[in-house]
């Protein structure tokens, strides 16, 4: 039975309380445990995390003062994909979050994709992230005799502990650690502000548009570097998508999602786009380096004593944050495609938590060969998984934005309703940020080392989505024959 029938028998059929009769059998069996607390950090954690704390001073370095521009730029198509999402969330939440629209409105092939490169895109962040923690704990001497694989074999463990206990904890989790980052982020604003009004100098300079102008300007090397960093910047807003997730764990997911949503466009505004500007006219760009934190920097000229150890321990929790959160959300994700029959089936198993943790352990068992990764290749672990996991997140970008389109298309034609929050100007919003995002993905062949590499690897993953295609389409079509005779009962 093909997947149209479904979908007509779907809106034939009469429908009860959405909670007592979910529209994606994956969402049956959560508790709403989120609160609106927990959802509004979870949507600051996914805007603020190692791409703006430890990233952004490489991209100064090789972009300058612009870089501010392309945080912003690319925090507006960001904010259209959140919005997107949002909007869809609204119409029908769903913890299988954009898999369970693309089963809608991309039919099953459309949900497989969107799954796999999800949890292709969390599984690698993974690795990064508990490379990355690894990492920063050696920073203290007291852990550079422990091998990085243990370490990172002990972030996981802590991180997998967290999630699978209940949802409640990992919502607790993600908000203290996005109360840290912020508190941070605001600390380190007020400093720069006290030091351009009073104009303290900074490394022997005077803070301010001098700064700017006596070190070749807004684009001290040009246009193309950074264009270039684009690609870069938008993995800086990865996991924006992770409140589209949490709204099917939330009571009221009608009036605590706009809110994290519309709230979204100032933080790029203040945090990314406010602290690049900062950073620009307090030290020259030449002076920052992809070594070292961009505030670490700034305040380790004035002498801020123990700045390295207090920012460290803020990437480690930005770090830990992104690997709760991906854990958490391929565990939802690969629990609505195990109800669908495209992925596993024990990733639909859930505890007495009420967590997927069948979702959770499989993307831990591919963190753990990350941990062979940081055994056998310490020093390339970091920048090899990253590279795949942008691909990931740009897929499942273009895949939102896709699901917009035709549920904006069918609104038209009388056959779902659109809420009152929605993304403007469809269809252009759309078409502008698919395009954007395909051409960040395409000036990765700019980069011969990396991301060149990267880029050869499409027709190796897409070879791999096809055989696994093959592989489950019969139980996918079983399944949907399942549901469609129960709902023509």
């Amino acid at each position: 039975m093909s997947k149209d029938a479904v979908d007509t028998a779907q809106a034939a059929a009469t429908r009860t309380d959405a909670a007592q009769a979910p529209a994606d059998a994956g969402d049956a069996g959560y508790s709403k445990d989120l609160k609106a607390r927990h959802v509004n950090m979870i949507a600051i954690g996914g805007a603020i995390g190692t791409g703006l704390f430890l990233g952004a001073g490489g991209r100064l370095h090789n972009a300058g003062p612009a870089l501010a521009l392309a945080y912003l730029v690319c925090g507006i198509f960001a904010f259209f994909v959140v919005r997107a999402l949002g909007e869809l969330v609204l119409y029908r939440p769903s913890s299988g979050s954009f898999v369970s629209y693309a089963r809608e409105f991309l039919g099953e092939k459309g949900a497989y994709v969107a799954g796999w490169m999800y949890f292709l895109n969390w599984s690698t962040t993974g690795i990064a992230d508990i490379t990355a923690i690894a990492l920063y704990t050696h920073y203290w001497s007291m852990f550079t005799s422990i091998p990085q694989w243990t370490l990172a074999l002990i972030a996981l463990a802590v991180v997998l502990s967290v999630n699978l206990i209940s949802v409640k904890i990992f919502g607790e989790m993600e908000f203290w650690f996005a109360i840290i980052k912020v508190a941070t982020l605001v600390g380190f604003m007020l400093i720069g502000i006290f030091l351009l009004a009073t104009q303290h100098k900074v490394d022997g300079r005077t803070p301010g548009l001098s700064v700017v102008s006596g070190h070749g300007g807004v684009l001290p090397h040009g246009l193309m570097p950074v264009v270039l960093v684009m690609q870069g910047v938008i993995f800086a807003y990865a996991a924006l998508e992770l409140v589209g997730v949490a709204a099917g764990e939330t009571a009221e997911p009608e009036k605590v999602v706009p809110r994290a949503v519309n709230s979204i466009m100032w933080r790029v505004g203040l945090f990314y786009v406010g602290s690049v500007v900062l950073l620009a006219l307090l030290l020259p760009g030449s002076v920052y380096s992809a070594d070292e934190s961009p505030f670490v920097t700034v305040l380790s000229k004035i002498g801020v004593s123990g700045a390295g150890d207090v920012m460290n321990l803020v990437v480690l929790t930005a770090a830990m944050s992104s690997l709760n959160s991906g854990l958490y959300s391929t565990g939802r994700i690969l629990r609505s495609m195990a109800v669908a029959g495209s992925a596993p089936k024990f990733t639909a198993r859930m505890n007495r938590s009420q967590v997927p943790y069948g979702g959770i352990l499989l993307t831990c068992a591919v963190c753990v060969l990350g941990v062979g990764l940081n055994y056998l290749m310490p020093s390339q672990a970091f920048e090899i998984v990253l590279n795949v996991a942008s691909l990931g997140i740009i897929s499942t970008w273009v895949i939102i934005m896709l699901c917009h389109l035709i549920f904006v298309r069918r609104a038209r034609a009388g056959l779902v309703d659109r809420p009152a929050f929605r993304l403007r100007f469809s269809p252009a919003t759309e078409i502008a940020t698919i395009a954007f995002l395909l051409v960040c993905l395409g000036m990765m062949w700019n980069d011969p080392e990396v991301g060149r590499k990267t880029l050869l690897l499409i027709p190796v993953i897409a070879a791999l989505l096809v055989a696994g295609w093959f592989g489950v389409r019969r139980r996918v079509s079983r399944t949907a024959d399942k549901e469609l005779s129960q709902l023509t009962k």
